[in-house]
């Protein structure tokens, strides 16, 4: 039996790709990113076909600022989990016969937690739109989470920035101390 095509081209159609594994590896988050980041440069379907029902153009409105802010917070979380995968929380005297890979890998670590800190910024342009007077007593109950995470921003319950600005600042720490060990061990 023949299969339909799907053609991808919206970004309700990308974040449908978007998923999470039980054990997600580097390449399962890579494959996410790229979906994520072709969803955030893709146009929005017909409001009849969002994700949630749309009966006003100011809730059309709200619909993009709020998708905008989360498909960002999704890239955020991505950038997170690949930096985690090859970051070493901990240096210690004896790793001295690894200080290159655990150089190589704590540069890919700090770059992916950098990426994240300019989605960070991204996301909150969009927070700031979603979170605009006019929409006052507006709520898309069917995206309650995204509400949530809109929310959460505004109360500073849920900062990004300083959490990556904390893991840069460490990675940097180690990168520093396996620069000055010496390969004695």
């Amino acid at each position: 039996m023949p299969l339909d095509a799907y053609m991808v081209k919206y970004k309700e159609d990308w974040y449908r790709l978007y998923h999470i594994h039980y054990q997600q590896d580097v390449d399962d988050c890579i494959e996410n990113i790229y979906y994520l980041e072709q969803a955030t440069k893709a146009d929005f379907c017909n409001p009849l076909y969002a994700n949630a029902k749309i009966e006003t153009e100011k809730q059309w409105e709200k619909y993009r600022y709020l998708f905008q802010m989360h498909l960002n917070l999704k890239l955020i979380e991505q950038h997170l989990r690949v930096a985690r995968l090859y970051d070493k929380k901990c240096i210690y005297f004896y790793d001295s016969p690894w200080k290159d890979e655990y150089l190589r890998n704590l540069n890919t670590a700090l770059t992916y937690y950098k990426a994240g800190l300019a989605y960070w910024q991204e996301a909150k342009l969009w927070y700031e739109k979603a979170d605009a007077p006019s929409f006052n007593f507006m709520f898309l109950s069917d995206l309650q989470n995204w509400e949530d995470e809109r929310e959460r921003i505004k109360t500073g319950e849920l900062n990004y920035e300083t959490m990556l600005n904390r893991e840069i600042e460490r990675v940097e720490k180690n990168i520093n101390e396996l620069n000055n060990m010496d390969k004695k061990y």
